[in-house]
């Protein structure tokens, strides 16, 4: 991955150091060896002041949506702010936010790994883990949308008691085939990639029954050439799988929508239009995550401006993709000469709803432009802030295509407004509440970053020293001897 900048010498007290800017041959520079990759990754693993606060304020926020489901389980779904025709609300538009936040783990550790891209290697495992977990929240929210939460299992397409057969014409059907596919491919994607890690971590874990644990979860690893050979072609093998599957898994969810004959709905660009717009708030939701990471627990050289920077490329090729998609939509409508759907698309920008529009067009289109502009992209701060305006550009998102589609329908007298109420709120916060808390449980019990693809970048150290400094395939640097392998 090559830098923009040229490297420059540096001074760090008596020894002179090569600053923290990578190279087409040496992404990782500040980082010198393994032993440093494994003392510094696992420093990350012991719990902070911080740490508890936040998982303190993640904890609160999950109880807070859960009194408000009980209570709405207490007093009926007629809490939820549900207004006729408009019966689908946050539950549904937060649940297909989720699910387009779990694409980009796989979009950034299976097809970014498939096409050998460098700047994955520090950011993917944050990016699997991230996928897991938001689709574990978002299957809550089809069971906080049913009147009768204990009814659950009736989502679940079986021939059952109620001698009712699943009718697999339909979409919702199609939703829990494509979700558990997902989230079962997911799981096992990042348990198969922390097989090596686990293994490090029970080498160097003193406490016994932790040890066992690591022990019985890194499934007898011995890190020997056979047992490598296995995992890699394990890992390309889910990687092939698993990317074929980010571009259906949304494009069912998509079927909800584009299967029925709803203005604004019934279209045929909805599938490649939430894919797009899935890898994109997924993107932004890494950055929402790796940023602090970064910041907080010491680890800027290994995910380094470049990482940032070449992930920041990715987010505003998305956002012209997703762009592109809208302005499709206002075309198709005006093209196709049906006055309903023209109706529709004047009310969603012109009228009623012109402020959640403005709020999507503005986070989604306009902001994301600034990342043309490389100062920008090489800026922290301001990715940072970038991904929280995504974040909600990509809320709101779902919240156009499904409140004024639903709210401004073909007969007059179906025309009505939606007003969220503070118990679909409470619920949306507590969302964020359980994500948050899985999270910071994972990033304290297992690395957030890969410590066995880290070491693959890292140039090893040499048993006889060489005049410049050499890569891990053995070309040699155009550095002094102070670089990484120069010394035994």
């Amino acid at each position: 991955m090559a830098t923009m900048a040229k490297p420059r010498r540096e001074l760090e007290g008596r020894e002179e150091m090569r600053p923290n800017i990578a190279t087409a041959d040496v992404q990782l520079p500040a980082v010198r060896d393994y032993e440093q990759v494994d003392r510094e990754i696992i420093g990350t693993l012991h719990p902070t002041a911080a740490w508890f606060i936040g998982l303190a304020t993640a904890v609160f926020f999950l109880l807070i949506g859960i009194s408000a489901w009980m209570y709405q389980i207490y007093a009926g779904l007629g809490v939820a702010g549900y207004n006729p025709p408009v019966m689908w609300g946050v539950y549904i538009i937060t649940f297909v936010f989720w699910i387009g936040i779990g694409h980009a783990g796989t979009l950034i550790s299976a097809i970014l790994y498939l096409f050998r891209a460098g700047f994955r290697t520090t950011i993917y495992r944050c990016a699997e883990a991230m996928t897991v977990f938001a689709v574990m929240t978002a299957g809550l929210f089809p069971i906080l949308h049913l009147g009768r939460p204990w009814k659950f299992f009736w989502l679940i397409p079986y021939p059952n008691w109620r001698y009712i057969w699943p009718q697999f014409k339909s979409p919702l059907v199609w939703d829990v085939f494509a979700v558990l596919t997902y989230l079962t491919v997911s799981s096992t994607f990042l348990y198969i990639g922390l097989i090596p890690d686990i293994a490090v971590l029970r080498d160097r874990e003193k406490n016994p029954i932790r040890k066992r644990i690591y022990g019985i979860l890194s499934l007898g690893w011995r890190n020997s050439d056979r047992e490598w050979r296995h995992f890699a072609r394990a890992y390309l093998f889910l990687a092939a799988f698993s990317t074929p599957l980010v571009l259906s898994v949304h494009s069912v969810v998509s079927f909800d929508f584009a299967m029925a004959l709803t203005p604004g709905w019934h279209t045929t660009i909805f599938p490649p239009y939430f894919v797009a717009g899935a890898i994109f708030s997924g993107i932004g939701m890494v950055f929402t995550i790796i940023i602090p990471i970064r910041k907080w627990f010491g680890l800027k050289h290994y995910v380094t401006i470049n990482h940032l920077d070449a992930a920041a490329k990715l987010a505003l090729f998305t956002s012209l993709v997703v762009g592109c998609a809208y302005m499709t939509e206002w075309f198709v409508a005006w093209y196709s000469g049906i006055e309903f759907e023209k109706a529709f698309f004047a009310n969603r920008i012109w009228g009623q709803w012109w402020w959640s529009s403005a709020i999507l067009y503005t986070c989604n289109m306009i902001l994301p432009l600034t990342l043309f502009r490389q100062s920008w992209r090489r800026n922290p701060t301001w990715l940072f802030i970038l991904s929280l305006f995504i974040n909600l550009g990509m809320w709101f998102e779902r919240f156009v295509i499904v409140v004024p589609s639903l709210s401004h329908e073909f007969e007059p007298w179906q025309w009505t407004g939606y007003t969220p109420t503070w118990v679909d709120m409470a619920i949306l916060a507590g969302s964020f509440g359980w994500f948050s808390m899985w999270f910071l449980l994972f990033i304290k019990q297992l690395p957030v970053i890969a410590i066995a693809e880290v070491k693959e970048i890292v140039p090893p150290k040499l048993r006889t020293p060489h005049e410049h400094g050499i890569d891990p395939a053995a070309r040699h640097l155009d550095y002094e001897s102070s670089t990484p392998g120069e010394y035994a």
